[in-house]
């Protein structure tokens, strides 16, 4: 059965492979890393948060690059070599955990590890943008927001099947098959990838040679110069500190707050996901009957609203049903995203225009991750208040305020997105190659 056509088919079956490969390569490192490599060092903590920054410093180093030759080359080709490349790297991993133990050191293990993680989200950075561009040859502008809402469902459902399923395959059978599975995930990828039949993408002429610097530069001018670019950067970037911050104090709201023990702390995780599947589940009608502009400013809307209704709760049970709903309204603002990108962007620059919302969002994210953690253990440390009759400790302040960042990202996307907006053309919206190129 074919989802909106066969070409499109092919790519979310591979998508569906490799990120179900994906959550259990992340789950598996982490367990392998902290339960076994390290066992009762007083560093585990130590390396398994330094696999999350290591990740975040390959985005923020490569993304912004990766997308000027994403542009430059054909999609399918970009994403067929991508996939090979993720394969070696983790089958590097798997065939050294294939290893008799205490062949190799631990250090050195650490080291490989740490190596094929950053080599592996670097290269990804190619991929990510090439698939999205690619959707632009393969799918009708009238089916994006069903295929965003497509792609919304299977990352929900890879990431409630993929994490459960890495505890298992590293106890039962092992680490090295564990990561022999994600290994094999990218060459499922790589197969259903090079049956996708589309004309290859042609990299329009040029007068000069091609400038890297100057088409690195235009496609920061195109991205900031472009109004539906310009409000998803300063929305993403609002609403990505309210999340790190979520993400870092959610731990202790569940022990301080919601007076329960942190064992029902991924509860909420999975509640997250359901809800996400749901939202995804109803997004394309809502994309349809709405449009992209007010899906994507009333998700964000309700998302925050919900967001403000769980940081003052007080009890374990109404708060897992806030964090459910919260799911809908996040999976139909990610839904939107695409088909708003794709519809106001021209073609010839959505690798490099994708390829810097990413690293706005760690960039954003790693501030509210510091600015939550640093309010938590020092101005704000046993503080307790009341405003307008309401009871404030610590934890429920930082929630509060990253719920009102959001909300004001719903504001601010409102006024900005009040009407479609058509796709602007690349002259009006960047200067020339040569141009550019003169910027300092």
């Amino acid at each position: 059965m074919a989802l909106i056509n066969r070409n499109f088919t092919l790519l979310w079956s591979g998508q569906a492979v490799s990120q179900t490969g994906d959550f259990v390569f992340d789950t598996t490192l982490t367990l392998w890393v902290g339960t076994q490599l390290l066992a009762g060092s007083a560093n585990a903590p130590a390396a398994v948060s330094g696999l999350l920054i290591t990740v975040a410093v390959a985005t923020l180093l490569v993304a912004p690059l990766a997308g000027v030759y994403v542009d430059r080359w054909d999609y399918r080709r970009t994403m067929l070599g991508t996939d090979l490349i993720r394969a070696a790297l983790i089958g590097a991993v798997a065939a050294m955990a294939f290893l008799p133990g205490g062949t190799v050191p631990t250090g050195v293990q650490m080291v490989v590890v740490y190596a094929a993680v950053f080599a592996n989200s670097a290269v990804s950075q190619f991929f990510t943008p090439a698939r999205f561009a690619i959707i632009n040859d393969v799918v009708g502008a009238e089916e994006r927001g069903r295929a965003a809402a497509i792609g919304q469902s299977t990352q929900a459902i890879a990431s409630i099947l993929g994490p459960p399923l890495a505890a298992p395959l590293l106890y039962a059978a092992g680490v090295q098959w564990a990561l022999a599975v994600n290994a094999l995930s990218y060459l499922v990828s790589f197969v259903l990838v090079r049956a996708v039949d589309i004309p290859p993408h042609e990299r329009p002429e040029t007068a000069a040679a091609p400038d890297f610097r100057a088409e690195f530069v235009d496609g920061l001018r195109t991205s900031w110069r472009n109004p539906v670019v310009r409000v998803l950067l300063l929305v993403i970037a609002l609403i990505s500190v309210g999340i790190g911050a979520l993400n870092t104090v959610n731990v202790f709201f569940v022990t301080d707050n919601l007076h329960v023990d942190v064992r029902w702390f991924g509860t909420l995780d999975m509640a997250l996901g359901i809800g996400l599947l749901v939202g995804a589940a109803c997004a394309a009608r809502l994309l349809g009957r709405f449009g992209n502009e007010r899906t994507f400013s009333f998700g964000l809307l309700v998302m925050g609203v919900l967001l403000l209704g769980y940081s003052r709760m007080t009890s374990f049970w109404p708060a897992l049903v806030l964090i459910a709903l919260i799911g809908p309204g996040l999976s139909a603002l990610n839904a939107a995203v695409a088909p708003l990108l794709l519809g106001a962007v021209p073609q010839q620059y959505l690798g490099r225009v994708f390829s810097v919302i990413n690293p706005v969002q760690q960039v954003a994210s790693v501030i509210g991750m510091g600015l939550a953690g640093w309010l938590a253990s020092s101005v704000l440390r046993g503080f307790h208040g009341q405003v307008g009759g309401l009871p404030l400790g610590r934890i429920d302040t930082i929630l509060g305020g990253a719920a009102l960042l959001v909300v004001v990202g719903a504001g601010y996307s409102l006024l900005a997105l009040r009407a479609p907006v058509a796709p602007v053309a690349a002259a009006d919206q960047a200067a020339p190659a040569d141009q550019a190129a003169q910027l300092d």
